[in-house]
């Protein structure tokens, strides 16, 4: 069910034997993407459970799920990267149907991220379903 940017990615980490390469990897992904607009980064866009500050603000179009995001930690500014692309372009209405855990389990992050970065990974993806579902 992931899309195909995710799937490039998963492809990319499976030539990549040392967490090193994968966590430079991340980094790079992150550094790749768009700035937010500090405009945007308010209370109301800032998720809560992150060790780090991170902002996540939705963007629906036409019934697809997009959403920009941003951190002042460049390892989940990484994994922001990382979750846009598993839900990018996907319908608004299939957005809680992506088992992240699992798909996330393919690049085999958790096993070394710390435990906070591990709660924030899920604060985000709670955070992108619960604005997919009030789409």
């Amino acid at each position: 069910m992931a899309t195909e940017a995710f799937e490039e990615i998963v492809e990319d980490f499976s030539f990549l034997d040392d967490w090193e390469d994968r966590y430079a990897t991340v980094i790079d992904l992150g550094k790749k993407m768009d700035p937010l607009d500090d405009a945007l980064k308010v209370p109301a866009t800032k998720v809560s459970g992150c060790a780090s500050q991170v902002w996540l603000v939705p963007e629906i179009e036409d019934g697809t799920f997009n959403f920009k995001g941003d951190s002042d930690a460049l390892i989940v500014r990484g994994i922001i990267a990382v979750l846009k692309a598993l839900y990018a372009g996907v319908p608004v209405a299939e957005v809680g149907a992506i088992d992240a855990p699992a798909e996330l389990g393919r690049l085999k992050l958790e096993e070394h991220l710390s435990g906070q970065r591990t709660n924030g990974l899920r604060s985000m993806v709670e955070r992108i379903r619960k604005l997919a579902a009030e789409a």
